[in-house]
């Protein structure tokens, strides 16, 4: 590989970690450089997926301290979330590259219309827990409605864990957008801001990665399946730099300019797939 596209991928690397911090996707910056030097797409996202790695492991670590307030609620989620990807994984080496051109832009879709609308959506989910809790109250269940209102966290919840698999598959299968979904289905089912949402998503993604990558890493070692490494390298020095800094950027960022951005970002991913 010419060392002129080891520095854009540098680059584009720490851009993209930078992003991912903050929003999610930004492998829509590195994935294309991969595929414009002629790399197949199944090596592409293979190749992309390990090295964006890294990127995660700076925001969560820049991300640490609200992790760890939320740390007691997340190990549902994060063992789900690491079954999805490696599902997801195993399903990119065994399909056709062709099934991306099909997947890929219906699941941005979903993503963007549930951060267009998470105000309402969240909404419709908390008159519907109050409704049922009315109808409990009514049957008598009052005191129990308040002993599993105390000790229930709406990241336990059945909705969102069961979606978060789901979208775990797409992120082990793809890599690209699966934070603008995360951050989609996180706001939406637990009624919180994006910003306050980010740290978990930070970590969730840094679990789907890192699942995908050890599936590929052992293709790799016993079925000899293609991975460039200097391509992976370039991308994670680049990542690992960019998600550290970007986390800091993303605590300040107000919520209208992490919605829009958010919103910017799907939409780019949207066009790339469907121009």
């Amino acid at each position: 590989m010419e060392p002129i596209s080891l520095v854009i991928l540098l680059v584009m690397g720490t851009l993209a970690g930078a992003i991912n911090a903050a929003v999610g996707s930004g492998s829509l910056l590195t994935l294309p450089v991969l595929l414009a030097l002629g790399i197949p797409p199944g090596v592409a996202v293979r190749t992309n997926t390990i090295g964006i790695l890294f990127s995660t492991i700076g925001s969560v670590y820049g991300y640490r301290r609200e992790i760890a307030q939320e740390k007691n609620n997340l190990g549902l989620l994060t063992i789900v979330a690491a079954i999805g990807a490696t599902a997801g994984a195993l399903l990119l080496l065994v399909s056709p590259s062709q099934a991306l051109d099909v997947v890929v832009p219906v699941l941005i879709v979903v993503a963007l219309a549930m951060v267009i609308f998470q105000k309402r959506l969240t909404a419709a989910l908390r008159a519907a827990r109050e409704r049922r809790s009315e109808r409990r109250r009514a049957a008598g269940e009052h005191g129990a409605d308040r002993g599993l209102a105390a000790s229930s966290s709406p990241y336990r919840s059945p909705a969102l864990v069961s979606s978060l698999g789901l979208a775990s598959v797409y992120g082990g299968y793809f890599t690209a957008a699966q934070g603008v979904l995360y951050l989609g289905i996180l706001g939406t089912f637990t009624g919180r801001t994006m910003g306050s949402v980010n740290s978990v998503k930070n970590l969730l993604s840094l679990v789907v990665n890192l699942a995908a990558a050890l599936v590929y890493v052992i293709a790799h070692i016993t079925l000899g399946v293609e991975i460039i490494w200097i391509a992976t390298a370039a991308i994670a020095v680049g990542a690992l730099l960019g998600g550290y800094f970007g986390a800091h950027l993303a605590k300040r960022m107000p919520e209208w300019l992490l919605r829009g951005v958010i919103v910017a970002v799907a939409l780019f991913a949207l066009a790339r797939q469907v121009l």
